[in-house]
């Protein structure tokens, strides 16, 4: 930031700040991840312009519970949130109230691939 007003708390002061693409890419690494249950080194995030605003592009995996786990307990697919879609949908509008409002950026949109799964035993991704 540079700035040649003294700080005062309530008043804007001249100048200007960045966030670089960096960093907007890893709060969005990290957002998906918190929303999808995986880690954030398993998420690629991509930024592109969208008439001014910022569209975030995601690839990454989606936790699940073990397949064994839901056959002998139905209701294990209810506890990670539904279905991988619903909890996909859900995902986007979270990681882009969460991105937008850390960063102060304007998204214009947040799309998800998912590429596969990461199975999940409780709160511990494998």
């Amino acid at each position: 930031m540079s700035s040649t007003a003294p700080a005062v708390r309530g008043q804007e002061l001249s100048g200007h700040n960045r966030i670089s693409t960096q960093a907007l890419t890893s709060l969005a690494k990290a957002a998906a991840a918190q929303f999808l249950g995986v880690e954030a080194d398993d998420v690629r995030a991509d930024w592109s312009d969208d008439d001014g605003m910022l569209a975030l592009s995601l690839v990454a995996p989606i936790s699940m519970p073990p397949l064994r786990a839901v056959l002998l307990d139905p209701s294990r697919v209810a506890g990670t949130g539904g279905s991988i879609w619903d909890r996909t949908v859900r995902a986007k509008a979270g990681i882009l109230a969460t991105v937008a409002e850390l960063s102060g950026s304007g998204l214009s949109r947040v799309d998800i691939r998912i590429t596969g799964a990461k199975i999940s035993e409780g709160g511990r991704v494998r």
